[in-house]
């Protein structure tokens, strides 16, 4: 029997193992025919990079209640590469990308996300797409980093609510004309609920400065920089997560760096 209902294409940085990616995939499947093309490993910080320079492999992966591919390439690699091959038979009504294992606000994050890439990718081809990320506390994250993003608890428990809300979200968009390319950026508070607030945001300016520490004379290696002061005022994405709220910016891609 043919499956009539509305196809989400759905990609993410975090690698198609992450426990983020498999709750937002389930709670669309509810309502989508859902394809996932995902990253075969973690792809985080990676920004619009495509793989030029290399060959692209991919896998079909068969631990999803839907069709799904692996790729060891980027998440914009993988959304180009379903768009223009692996899902040419069926049409795309949206993009949806994440759920990220942590925030992807304030300007520089959202430049150099591969989440976001993954949406911009859907944009480019005019078709609505979203982004999805879910914050979590700074000491949780190496464990969820390192362990797949697999949440329990309160956590877990936020995460499926967020992705009831993706899943709300992602309708509201259906049908709707893409004029021009278009992100909707949603960032999830820890503690997310059925009845939490959406605020309309843009992203929080702010320089993260150096982001590497010398490890030897000639090597250098990435490193978060602690202590970063952010505001908890204003109509910023991270001063609305840190109010409990969730985020929601719309990136123009014709005005990098600004709000539609």
């Amino acid at each position: 029997m043919a499956d009539n209902r509305p196809h989400a294409l759905v990609t993410n940085d975090d690698g198609i193992d992450s426990f983020f990616l498999r709750v937002l995939v389930e709670a669309l499947a509810e309502r989508f025919q859902v394809t996932v093309a995902a990253p075969m490993g973690e792809q985080s910080w990676i920004g619009r990079a495509m793989s030029r320079n290399k060959d692209v492999h991919m896998a079909e992966y068969e631990d999803f209640p839907c069709r799904a591919y692996a790729l060891d390439g980027t998440p914009s690699d993988c959304i180009n590469i379903a768009l223009g091959h692996l899902v040419s038979e069926q049409p795309v009504d949206l993009v949806c990308s994440g759920i990220n294992i942590g925030f992807n606000a304030c300007t520089p994050i959202v430049l150099s996300s591969g989440t976001i890439a993954g949406a911009i990718e859907g944009a480019g081809w005019g078709i609505p797409s979203l982004a999805f990320s879910h914050h979590v506390a700074e000491e949780d994250y190496d464990f969820l980093r390192k362990n797949h993003g697999k949440a329990s608890g309160t956590l877990e428990e936020s995460l499926r609510a967020s992705s009831a809300h993706a899943v709300a979200f992602a309708g509201e968009l259906l049908g709707q004309p893409v004029p021009r390319p278009i992100v909707h950026n949603y960032n999830f508070p820890m503690g997310t609920k059925s009845d939490t607030m959406v605020e309309r945001t843009e992203p929080l300016p702010i320089s993260l400065m150096k982001l590497f520490e010398r490890d030897t004379a000639a090597t250098f290696r990435f490193r978060y920089p602690d202590g970063v002061e952010l505001p908890r005022e204003g109509n910023y994405d991270m001063p609305c997560l840190l109010r409990g709220n969730i985020s929601y910016s719309i990136l123009d891609l014709n005005r990098i760096g600004e709000i539609s």
